[in-house]
């Protein structure tokens, strides 16, 4: 198989572009949660690849380790682990994060996380769940719409003004709950009250029985580069809660994240890590 794309819209992106690694790539994020088991039917159409190239990327990723056959379907292998440690381990935020993480969910009893955007979603780097028997189910690695949340709102509103406005102008916003923003415009509005307080608020847009607060979390240079949260359940906290119990506290917890992230990039041999 050649490695060459002769598709138009590959060579707008350059002539380096690799279209059988982007292939072979959208086979790997076809499997989720929600389909932790697929068919060479179902990743052919979830791919749009023809079944006999959906079968060649299927068994070339069952030969390096990342997925597994019982004959039919496909899933993945633990080794799929592999990519994204990598980059956590490269990062260094989530390492810096994640005792404040820790000391802050032991002070306000509620979970709390740390995530960056990616697209148009964000990601979890890290997370300090509570013991509660009722909790989101949320690890590294969960990726939830920008939109729709506490972190990902602070992180919208740390973008360069184009780069917002280009977002607003392509995201889709899904009802996932009877609270979530059903307009770009109400969502402009939020976005540009979060640049203005410096947190956000969501309240069961996500989730119903979800509410949570974040803050950014900034480089040297004032750039916001993650955010951090806390999650609490509605029956446990009022919006009013948390804006006075838990805010005060996630943004000092935030502020100690700066001054040892600061720290760590101005060591020998590690640089400064772009997350």
């Amino acid at each position: 198989m050649s490695t060459e794309s002769t598709d138009p819209e590959a060579h707008a992106r350059g002539e380096h572009f690799v279209q059988s690694l982007e292939r072979g790539l959208a086979v790997i994020r076809t499997f989720t949660e929600q389909a932790p088991s697929l068919t060479l039917s179902d990743v052919a159409r979830e791919t749009g690849l023809t079944r006999a190239s959906a079968r060649r990327f299927l068994l070339t990723l069952v030969d390096l380790g990342y997925l597994r056959s019982d004959g039919r379907a496909f899933s993945l292998t633990p080794r799929v682990l592999e990519l994204g440690y990598a980059y956590l381990s490269a990062a260094g935020l989530p390492e810096v994060a994640q005792p404040h993480l820790e000391r802050l969910v032991a002070e306000v009893r509620e979970s709390s996380s740390v995530s960056v955007l990616d697209g148009d979603d964000v990601v979890y780097v890290a997370r300090v769940p509570t013991s509660r028997i009722m909790q989101v189910a949320i690890n590294v690695g969960t990726r939830f719409p920008a939109y729709a949340t506490s972190m990902g709102r602070v992180l919208l509103a740390g973008k360069p003004e184009a780069e917002l406005e280009a977002y607003l102008q392509r995201v889709e916003l899904d009802r996932l709950t009877p609270f979530t923003l059903s307009t770009v415009a109400r969502l402009r509005t939020e976005i540009e009250r979060v640049r203005s307080q410096g947190w956000a608020i969501v309240d069961q847009e996500l989730e119903e029985g979800l509410r949570s607060v974040a803050a950014p979390i900034r480089d040297r240079d004032g750039t916001v580069i993650a955010a951090a949260n806390v999650s609490a359940h509605a029956s446990r906290a009022s919006v009013a809660d948390i804006r006075r119990d838990l805010l005060p506290t996630l943004t000092a917890t935030t502020a100690r994240i700066e001054a040892d992230w600061e720290v760590a990039t101005r060591e020998p041999g590690r640089g400064r890590k772009a997350l």
